[in-house]
């Protein structure tokens, strides 16, 4: 087969995905250290805006946790964490605004127009509304929330004119109106809860769920949702993947049909795993199914 015929062969197994997903939403956290590799970030954002073209209605929510460490440091605070949480005084939430939502999120934005497709910038106060979130031990980790409701409106009118929604991180406390940290992950899920995407995509830096966590050719390629819960009770799942699956698996619960976790580094990893039979990371699902 020559590469002419390769390259067809590929557009030709894509047909199906792509018939099956017109019009349907996509839910994508952008994290991980992928997020620190400008040109990674530039080829998975030109990916989705693929997908915009394609018919498929991407919105993403990302994270920018080193980002936000490196800005601390600069301006003199210590970044530290409790049970996987940022610790976020009230002199440290300025910052992680300013790196969250306007220089990552603005740069996301900047990305996807750049290669044609139409997005707009978001900022979470607008979608989560927050209530302070205490870490594991009753720890007290400031200006840090747990999603308690999304207010999804703009959300579903951009993505009724064919614009990519790109979502900071950010929730508006409910008795205060403090802005809180929200960690991307439970942001994401929680937005996925009230959307009921048909898939929910997390990018990060790994290549997704390991039988074995120091072996990365042991990758889990499909669970449903009870497998998953088996695994973390054998201890397969443990750690800082346990909140993510949790998350994942009640995203699941509330109606998203299928969630992914894939490695961002790998180059157009978002389109190997939507668009073909194999896939690249691993899915979850409610039962057993096709792919």
């Amino acid at each position: 087969m020559n590469h002419a015929q390769e390259k067809a062969a590929v557009l030709t197994e894509a047909l199906p995905y792509l018939q099956r997903f017109r019009g349907k939403c996509f839910l994508i956290k952008m994290g991980g250290s992928a997020m620190d590799n400008p040109d990674l970030v530039r080829e998975v954002m030109r990916d989705i805006a693929f997908l915009e073209f394609a018919g498929i209605k991407p919105v993403i929510v990302h994270g920018g946790g080193k980002a936000i460490s490196a800005a601390m440091e600069k301006a003199g605070l210590e970044a530290k964490f409790i049970g996987g949480f940022r610790v976020t005084t009230p002199e440290a939430i300025a910052i992680v605004e300013k790196t969250l939502h306007g220089e990552i999120n603005h740069g996301l934005v900047d990305y996807i127009n750049e290669f044609g497709g139409k997005a707009t910038s978001v900022h979470g106060t607008a979608i989560f509304s927050a209530e302070p979130l205490l870490a594991e031990g009753g720890h007290d980790i400031g200006r840090v929330g747990k999603v308690t409701h999304c207010r999804i409106e703009d959300i579903l009118y951009a993505l009724s004119t064919g614009i990519v929604p790109v979502v900071s991180p950010l929730g508006l406390e409910n008795d205060t109106e403090h802005i809180l940290n929200i960690n991307a992950d439970l942001a994401a899920a929680a937005l996925a809860c009230a959307l009921k995407p048909a898939k929910l995509v997390y990018l990060s830096d790994v290549p997704g769920l390991l039988s074995d966590p120091s072996d990365q050719e042991t990758l889990i390629e499909s669970v449903t949702s009870e497998e998953a819960k088996d695994y973390i009770a054998d201890g397969t799942i443990s750690g800082g993947m346990i909140p993510k699956i949790t998350s994942a698996l009640e995203a699941l619960a509330s109606g998203v049909e299928k969630v992914h976790f894939i490695d961002g580094r790998t180059p157009h990893t978002l389109l190997l795993e939507i668009f073909t039979q194999s896939g690249i990371g691993t899915e979850i699902k409610k039962s057993i199914s096709l792919r």
